[in-house]
């Protein structure tokens, strides 16, 4: 049973591999086993994570890449292809926020959220996807949000984008089936990041954040490991276009 979940001899990317959430699940693909890539625009934050991997035993590349850009894309996948020949797994977990009410957030702030959550999302799906159906498979995993689905104060943008995320995922997982390409995502709640940090200093707006999520607390980094490898594993071969809620019960309440 636990061959289901092992990733030994993949080779994975995570992009925003230097954030508290790409970090950790690059790190835990490669406790799985896979040989992984990191990617950001900062290399020097990039490189901390891809030591870690490497003190696991398996092989690890940081790349900065603007996943907004086609050509730097295009350069990170022709690098990896370099590097390890095949790319059996894309995590897309870069991601940005930007909190303001609809009738103040400018347009150019909700065109860059939109810009680097979801066209960032796709420009690299579309260039790893190309891989992928070359040689005949792979597994795709989009980092959404509740968000996507509910709405809240102040995402106007972010709310929008992840919506957009759930959409993309499941109409590449239609049209890419035929070329045994898996493509999900998961959709956790309001999560202890680098990103949320200012927003859950505010002790009211934690409690009332925790208030929303039956399990009565927020989620972790580590909540969402176990169902990346899941869905980047064997296991989850007959599964695709699902968006996951790992959110400790949030959405059955809303």
């Amino acid at each position: 049973m636990s061959d289901l979940f092992d990733l030994t001899g993949k080779v994975a990317i995570v992009t925003g591999g230097s954030g508290t959430i790409g970090s950790a699940l690059a790190i835990g693909l490669a406790e799985a086993g896979a040989d992984v890539v990191v990617t950001s625009r900062t290399l020097d934050k990039l490189e901390p994570v891809a030591e870690k991997i490497r003190a696991l035993g398996r092989k690890s590349l940081a790349i900065s890449t603007d996943i907004t850009q086609e050509p730097s894309v295009a350069q990170m996948v022709e690098q990896v292809l370099k590097e390890f020949k095949h790319i059996d797994i894309l995590v897309n977990a870069a991601g940005m926020i930007i909190r303001k009410a609809g009738e103040e957030i400018s347009v150019d702030e909700w065109q860059k959220v939109m810009d680097f959550n979801i066209r960032g999302v796709f420009v690299t799906c579309q260039a790893v996807g190309k891989v992928m159906i070359k040689q005949g498979g792979g597994k795709i995993v989009n980092i959404s949000s509740v968000r996507g689905r509910y709405g809240a104060d102040g995402a106007v943008a972010y709310s929008t984008s992840k919506g957009a995320v759930d959409s993309q995922t499941r109409t590449l997982a239609f049209e890419w089936a035929k070329y045994k390409i898996n493509v999900n995502a998961i959709a956790p709640p309001v999560i202890e990041s680098d990103l949320t940090r200012p927003l859950l200093a505010n002790p009211e707006t934690a409690k009332r954040l925790t208030g929303h999520i039956p399990f009565g607390r927020l989620a972790l980094t580590d909540d969402l490991i176990g169902p990346v490898v899941f869905l980047t594993s064997k296991a989850s071969d007959f599964m695709t276009g699902q968006i996951l809620y790992v959110d400790g019960g949030y959405t059955i309440g809303m």
